[in-house]
């Protein structure tokens, strides 16, 4: 049994048969960002994908600019304490995958440095 779309307000969209263009947009961001990597997204969007658990439906890109804005930056926000995510609107769900990105890159940093000389090179002996 298909299933039907919630009804919309008119608007613009309407008038020539289109969907808006923000449907999909969720969609579309998830390919970018499996077929060409974080790179590919400015900080705002990849928060925005973190964002997405915060609420299933709404759209969150103004959270995510809100947020860095607020903050001083993507890496702000994940370091961000709870109590303050909260404050700036972040639900727990959405604190959770921010606390889980910003762990696993310390995890993948650690990882790293593990693994081989931390100043091997006159490139890593300058940005340490």
């Amino acid at each position: 049994m298909p299933t039907k779309r919630a009804p919309r307000q008119a608007g613009l969209a309407d008038f020539s048969g289109a969907d808006p263009h923000y449907y999909g947009h969720r969609d579309r961001l998830r390919q970018r960002l499996i077929e060409a990597g974080a790179d590919s997204l400015p900080d705002y969007e990849l928060l925005e994908f973190m964002l997405f658990a915060n609420d299933l439906r709404k759209d969150v890109k103004p959270l995510a600019k809100a947020l860095i804005e607020r903050f001083g930056g993507f890496a702000e926000v994940l370091g961000a304490e709870p109590d303050a995510l909260r404050k700036a609107g972040v639900r727990d769900p959405a604190i959770a995958v921010l606390k889980s990105a910003r762990e696993a890159a310390l995890h993948l940093s650690r990882a790293d440095l593990r693994e081989r000389d931390v100043i091997g090179s006159w490139d890593r002996l300058i940005a340490y």
